[in-house]
């Protein structure tokens, strides 16, 4: 299972503590797989809390991804970035990031395949259900669509997009290598009970298989 099956993601907007505060928390609670993920800040301010969160995440061995901003990864010396359909090419990604991880967001198959070929090392697919994380989020992909991307492509998928306690079992199932979880941890009452019970299910997938 890719890192541990579970992918976080920072959201300062939905949380009530400090982003370094939620990402301790679920490492705490075993995740070992963060995305720093920031659209509102300036480039400095997130340069900052990148440059802490990976000392934080390095402490715990875990994995530490930085949004949209390749530059800022390599400069922090993040293990990698994740870019969107918008943003840097993967070519370019790649001649910045060398040989670290390079992950990238994907709305349907052809993406998916795209995303593939030109390089990346996991694709993000999804919304997989309704999300209120993204403004203007795309219409839900639904499972079996992940099912398909899942079986067309060879590199590691990670869902993402509504993904709560509910459904992390179904979309494990589908053929997601792992999921992405936002809202479902940050809006919690206890974030690392939340966390922890992600990863219980998690594992519990893992040890059926």
């Amino acid at each position: 299972m890719l890192y541990g099956g579970i992918y976080f993601l920072t959201d300062r907007r939905l949380s009530q503590i400090r982003v370094e505060d939620s990402v301790k928390r679920v490492l705490d609670a075993g995740i070992k797989w963060i995305q720093y993920r920031e659209k509102d800040l300036t480039r400095k301010e997130i340069y900052y809390t990148a440059e802490r969160l990976r000392r934080i995440t390095e402490d715990y061995e875990a994995v530490f991804i930085v949004n949209d901003h390749a530059d800022i990864a390599c400069a922090v010396d993040a293990d990698g970035v994740h870019i969107g359909q918008d943003d840097l090419p993967i070519k370019e990604a790649r001649r910045i990031m060398k040989d670290k991880i390079i992950g990238v967001s994907t709305h349907d198959l052809q993406q998916a395949i795209e995303a593939e070929v030109e390089g990346a090392d996991y694709i993000g697919f999804g919304p997989i259900f309704a999300t209120s994380t993204k403004e203007n989020a795309d219409s839900p992909r639904g499972l079996e669509l992940l099912r398909m991307v899942s079986s067309q492509v060879k590199i590691p998928v990670v869902a993402i997009g509504g993904i709560n306690i509910e459904n992390i079992e179904d979309v494990l199932k589908h053929g997601a290598s792992a999921v992405a979880v936002v809202s479902g941890i940050l809006k919690s009452e206890d974030i690392y009970r939340t966390a922890g019970e992600f990863v219980r299910i998690v594992n519990t997938v893992i040890e059926s298989k």
